[in-house]
């Protein structure tokens, strides 16, 4: 009887041992359907621009003209650091150009990579007198058939272009929005990329009259990404702009890119004196996808 006892206690042992096992297998190695949409910390996507003209003249164009609050400089990166605005809840960080980025001037057309920014105003009146203020043209609203909103198109002092769209009588919620415009080779590829692997909310293609193709749109919070496609002869754009997601823990999303095969730029690693976990990633077409764990969203896992 006792033999007995010690032969099932044993079994039943080696049982929980295996599920053990198997729980913490699921734990640490993603299946390869999810996708880092879990992780997503950050209500809302931080934008990279990099530029090469005189900072302070960038500065006070997002600053002065676009209205953006201007938030401390972080002293990492080239040159300046990184200059950061505050957009709604996300952040345009504009830092130097770095050396081994490809970069290609031109409008959305040009070459794929981030070539657009948007932003929502409710008043066209100061918008257009902060760019008379400083000394630039004021820009050419155009009503918009589909939205009934007026929008414009600028290009910032380094030369890449702004998407001013004023939509008054809109929710207030609008004005904390802004959308990136990416330029893509194979639309296809860049939507499981954006869909699957990084698990944005994909919205409705729509007609896209301006520049002649669909656009497709991926949201997360208050970050919408446009997708469009010209073709696959575009020259690639690496460096002008990138992405930035703030996430709970940087290692899974590292798990999860390597179950997705995605190419990674600059691989996991701490950053020098801040307490900040990074993982650099390419999609596609090469535009930077930058995760980065940060104290408040490793907190917010544990």
């Amino acid at each position: 009887m006792h033999k007995r006892v010690r032969s099932n206690l044993r079994c039943l042992i080696a049982l929980m041992a295996m599920g053990l096992m198997t729980a913490t297998h699921a734990d640490d190695e993603p299946n390869i359907g999810e996708s880092a949409a879990p992780l997503l910390w950050q209500p809302s996507m931080n934008v990279f621009r990099r530029f090469s003209v005189d900072a302070q003249t960038m500065y006070t164009f997002y600053r002065d003209v676009l209205g953006l609050k201007q938030l401390a400089t972080i002293g990492v990166g080239n040159g300046g650091g990184v200059a950061r605005f505050l957009a709604g809840t996300s952040e345009i960080k504009l830092t130097a150009k770095a050396d081994r980025k490809q970069y290609v001037s031109g409008g959305v057309k040009a070459a794929t990579g981030l070539r657009l920014l948007t932003f929502f105003y409710p008043d066209e009146a100061p918008l257009v007198e902060r760019f008379r203020a400083q000394g630039y043209a004021a820009p050419e609203f155009a009503r918009d058939a589909a939205s009934g909103h007026a929008k414009a198109f600028v290009q910032d002092p380094d030369g890449q272009w702004v998407e001013l769209v004023v939509a008054a009588g809109a929710a207030t919620e609008l004005f904390a929005h802004i959308e990136v415009g990416l330029t893509v080779s194979d639309i296809e590829t860049s939507r499981r990329f954006y869909r699957d692997f990084v698990g944005l909310e994909e919205l409705a293609q729509v007609n896209d009259p301006v520049f002649g193709t669909i656009k497709y749109a991926y949201r997360h919070g208050t970050t919408t990404i446009n997708l469009r496609s010209f073709g696959s002869g575009l020259p690639a754009d690496t460096g002008s702009g990138g992405i930035q997601y703030v996430v709970s823990d940087v290692n899974r999303v590292d798990a999860l890119a390597k179950v997705h095969k995605i190419t990674i730029d600059q691989p996991l690693s701490g950053l020098t004196g801040f307490s900040v976990r990074t993982l650099w990633l390419d999609d596609p077409d090469g535009i930077t996808n930058y995760f980065a764990e940060t104290d408040a969203s490793r907190n917010a896992r544990q």
